[in-house]
Formats: C-alpha cells, sequence, structure tokens
C-alpha cells in the first residue's frame, strides 16, 4: 500500500512539473512577440504602486506605452488598475500622473479605477473600447505576463496583439526565474 502511495505521488508531481515546465518554456517563447501596430488604443495594464508613485515594474509599463504613443501608434492610452490593498490611490490615477508629467496630453488618456486583477483589467478595457467605438488595440505589460495577459484578452474578444516592455525591472536572473515561475503557475490554472 505504501509503495503505491508513493508512486501516485511521484506521478502527480512528475505532471505538475510537466505541465509547469511546458507552459514556461510556452511563456518564454511567448515573451518575444512585439507588435507596434497602429492601433486605436494603448492597453497599459495596472500593477504595484508605493507612496502614490509607480513601482519600477509598473513604470517600466507607462514608459512604455508612452513610447508608442509618441511613436505615433495610438492617439490614446488607456491605464487599467483599481485601488489595490491599502492604497489611498488607484494605479490608473498614478499611472496618468506619471504620463501627465512626461507630456502626455490629459485628452490621449483613459483611465479604468475598477479593476485589481488583469482578468479585471481586461473585463473593464473591454467595456470602455465598446463605449468609445476602440476597435483595435496594443496591449502593455511585461514580457512574461504577456502569454497570460493575451489569454484574457482573447477571453473578452478584444481584437488586440501583444507589445511587451523592451525594459524590464527584472534585470538579473533570480527575479526574471521567480517572475517566470510566478506566470507559468497562474498561466497553468485558467
Amino acid at each position: 500500500m505504501k509503495n503505491n502511495l508513493k508512486k501516485i505521488i511521484f506521478l502527480f508531481g512528475f505532471i505538475v512539473w510537466s505541465i509547469l515546465a511546458y507552459n514556461s518554456y510556452k511563456i518564454y517563447s511567448y515573451s518575444f512577440e512585439y507588435s507596434e501596430a497602429k492601433s486605436d488604443v494603448i492597453i497599459v495594464l495596472g500593477t504595484g504602486i508605493k507612496n502614490g508613485e509607480p513601482s519600477e515594474v509598473f513604470k517600466q509599463r507607462i514608459n512604455h506605452g508612452i513610447y508608442l504613443y509618441n511613436k505615433g501608434v495610438s492617439d490614446k492610452i488607456l491605464f487599467t488598475g483599481g485601488l489595490g490593498k491599502g492604497q489611498n490611490q488607484t494605479e490608473s490615477e498614478v499611472a496618468k500622473k506619471y504620463a501627465l508629467e512626461k507630456g502626455i496630453p490629459n485628452t490621449a488618456i483613459i483611465t479604468e479605477d475598477k479593476s485589481t486583477s488583469t482578468y479585471g483589467n481586461f473585463k473593464e478595457a473591454k467595456l470602455i473600447m465598446d463605449s468609445l467605438k476602440l476597435k483595435t488595440a496594443l496591449v502593455v505589460s511585461d514580457p512574461f505576463h504577456m502569454k497570460r495577459a493575451m489569454a484574457f484578452a482573447e477571453y473578452f474578444q478584444i481584437n488586440c496583439q501583444p507589445s511587451p516592455t523592451k525594459t524590464s525591472a527584472f534585470k538579473s536572473f533570480i527575479p526574471k526565474a521567480m517572475s517566470l515561475m510566478y506566470e507559468a503557475v497562474f498561466y497553468s490554472i485558467l
């Protein structure tokens, strides 16, 4: 009986490890998919803020959205992200303030302040896009987050392409590996 239990546990562990390894490979490979196609809107996915300032990860996303806007890819940027735990400002408000300081005109910025997850970012972005009759989008996030993000975009039937940040706050091996593993776990349970 003990040997059978050990075999079952081993088999289960092997299956879980295989799924995570396969999804890690898919996420890593997809992280190189990149577009600067002309679009109706640039969707910048929200993430952490601290003391009213974007985290380094969020700053790279916002900067990439600004880069795309300045390049003429779109004349609208949609910042997503609501109120995080313990915060008194929404992620999208902080992103808007940062973008305004970088010279993006107020008329070019749309904010979504209800979502608290990637799923919510896309749910709310879809409602805004439909209400403004925006048909196409570029999605901005971190390279390893892009595979999962695009799965949600597909779920909400958003016609979009990935435009992952070219710079990342994850510079050394350990943070990159942790980010990849985090995404592999959450992508696996979609």
